[in-house]
């Protein structure tokens, strides 16, 4: 293999690409690019097992081949030269050289055959869907994905497609989102999947690029395609739990604050409270919202007190400060609706009026165990 290739445009690609790299892993080869020509051009390919992220260019091929590079070593030089022509060529024993009018670098490279294939998607069927709309999607809910891997289908983020509407929900089992687009023709294809968080991460940026989104759903895979990136991923095979059934139906007691306002008076009181739980309490009564906390342990307290809209029965209510400061932050609207029933049931969250039709936002927070009175 010989390549002669623009240093900026190897730099742009291995970035991208470099997304898929394995966070730690005991196969060494999966912190290599894989490297290989094609008749109209160069391919390199980044893969973690779960995600592979493949990119085509166009570059001037004088010899084909192909060979697994390191990642880390191929990024810094590439990163280390100034703008100009690379020379990448492939010698005996996977012997890698690159040559620039800087110099010369040598770097020992992976035989190709070790690395894994590109994954089969069996029994695709395609979904087109606007890419606003889908990044809307993924931001609304991502940031109540679980982190423990003990719960594998929480660390994926559950899409439903129905002919007329598609949806997405996130929840770690202390908070949930869920969003729905009712602007969405499925073009045939109805189901459900869950989407690792990792490639849900990792299009939000692509998605920026292009008006229109394909995405091809597999029995165990889901591919898309931006420009000259195609990304795979393993879909998490996993029942996912009853959502709905946890989203309470008699949440009477309406409380409408400004989001602003609260959202500074929770990040400020927040401050004060227990390292550990985080724990704020809302002391709500007619028109009065008290955010309040305090530590033992540091010797700490604060208390703030907000005008909002309340006419029912005084009620107090504990919730983590950081959960609750994410979920006020994922609300557009100037004034927001908390929906309770009790200080030990779930609280719903929403803006105070969708300002698309087409969209509807649902957010639970789980309170927690308050012994202020």
């Amino acid at each position: 293999m010989k390549i002669k290739i623009n240093r900026n445009t190897l730099l742009d690609t291995l970035q991208k690409l470099s997304k898929a790299a394995p966070n730690r892993s005991t196969i060494p080869i999966l912190n290599s690019f894989l490297f290989s020509t094609e008749i109209d051009g160069l391919q390199i390919r980044a893969t973690d097992l779960e995600i592979t992220l493949i990119s085509s260019l166009k570059v001037k091929i004088e010899e084909t081949g192909s060979v697994a590079i390191p990642q880390k070593t191929l990024i810094d030089i590439t990163s280390a030269l100034p703008e100009t022509e690379m020379v990448i060529e492939l010698q005996e024993n996977n012997k890698v050289v690159i040559k620039t009018k800087e110099g010369n670098y040598n770097i020992s490279g992976s035989n190709s055959e070790e690395y894994p294939n590109i994954p089969q998607i069996d029994n695709k069927k395609e979904i087109n869907i606007k890419s606003k709309v889908l990044k809307k999607l993924i931001t609304k809910t991502i940031f109540a994905l679980s982190r423990d891997d003990t719960k594998p289908s929480l660390m994926g983020a559950y899409m439903e497609v129905l002919e007329n509407q598609i949806s997405l929900v996130a929840t770690d089992g202390h908070r949930l989102s869920y969003f729905k687009n009712k602007e969405f023709l499925s073009g045939g294809y109805e189901g459900s999947l869950i989407i690792p968080k990792k490639f849900l991460n990792l299009i939000i940026p692509l998605l920026e690029t292009q008006k229109e989104t394909t995405v091809w759903v597999g029995d165990n895979h889901i591919t898309t395609t931006f420009g000259n990136i195609t990304a795979f991923s393993r879909l998490i095979d996993a029942q996912y739990p009853d959502f709905r059934a946890v989203i309470p139906k008699n949440n009477e007691k309406i409380m409408v604050g400004n989001k602003e306002q609260i959202l500074s008076s929770v990040k400020r009181v927040g401050i004060f409270s227990n390292r550990e739980t985080k724990q704020i309490d809302f002391i709500i009564s007619e028109n009065k919202l008290m955010v309040r906390t305090e530590d033992a342990e540091s010797a700490t307290k604060a208390k703030e007190m907000l005008d909002v809209n309340y006419k029912e029965e005084n009620i107090t209510i504990g919730f983590n400060a950081n959960y609750l400061s994410d979920i006020l932050n994922h609300i557009e609207t100037k004034n927001f609706v908390m929906r309770l029933n009790s200080p030990i049931s779930a609280t719903l969250f929403s803006a105070e009026e969708n300002e698309k039709k087409e969209e509807e936002q649902i957010m639970l927070l789980m309170p927690m165990r308050t012994g202020v009175t």
